[in-house]
């Protein structure tokens, strides 16, 4: 299927969803990252969700990081296609942004090489770990800035396609994608 199409059910499929759904859904994700051998690492990047857009609550994998005392990087969009990572601190102001992201304002900067884990948002996933995010390539232009080994790890609350059709050479697979029923590794 082609990436506008899988933007396109998958918007409407989130849509139905209810906030109900969503915590519940939201918390299996999180006690399934557990399972995941992603422990060893410090520095870890995590969106914060978009309520308005139906996305996997990521409180519960916050809650989880600061349990384990890791490093917790916050993206924040700076221009049309780049995001730059704060770390998140006890004061790290949080405001929406136009498109409602929350983001930190500001804070210590944190250069992308240093991540080791970063879950990332997506509307679908293949049986490959190719993703469909929103189309603006934040995520890609993200990932290519860090080290070939970052672990990679999406998240979402519906199946795997069979076959994204329409990939480009700069999309950049998963290692891991995570759902409310199962763990899948590529």
């Amino acid at each position: 299927m082609l990436k506008k199409d899988l933007r396109l059910i998958y918007s409407e499929r989130r849509e139905n969803l209810t906030s109900q759904f969503i915590s519940d859904s939201s918390l299996l994700i999180a006690n399934r990252l557990l399972q995941l051998p992603i422990w060893n690492y410090s520095y870890y990047h995590l969106f914060l969700s978009i309520t308005e857009k139906k996305e996997v609550d990521t409180s519960y994998i916050m809650s989880i990081l600061q349990g384990k005392d890791k490093n917790i990087l916050l993206p924040k969009m700076v221009d049309d296609q780049n995001l730059i990572n704060y770390l998140l601190t006890d004061s790290t102001p949080i405001k929406k942004n136009r498109w409602n992201i929350p983001e930190p304002v500001d804070g210590i900067e944190v250069p992308p090489e240093k991540i080791d884990v970063v879950f990332i948002p997506l509307m679908a996933f293949d049986q490959k770990g190719h993703r469909v995010g929103y189309g603006k390539g934040f995520y890609d232009v993200l990932l290519n800035k860090c080290r070939p080994d970052v672990v990679k790890v999406g998240l979402s609350f519906f199946r795997a396609e069979e076959k994204i059709e329409d990939l480009e050479p700069h999309d950049i697979p998963l290692n891991f994608c995570v759902t409310p029923d199962r763990i899948y590794s590529f």
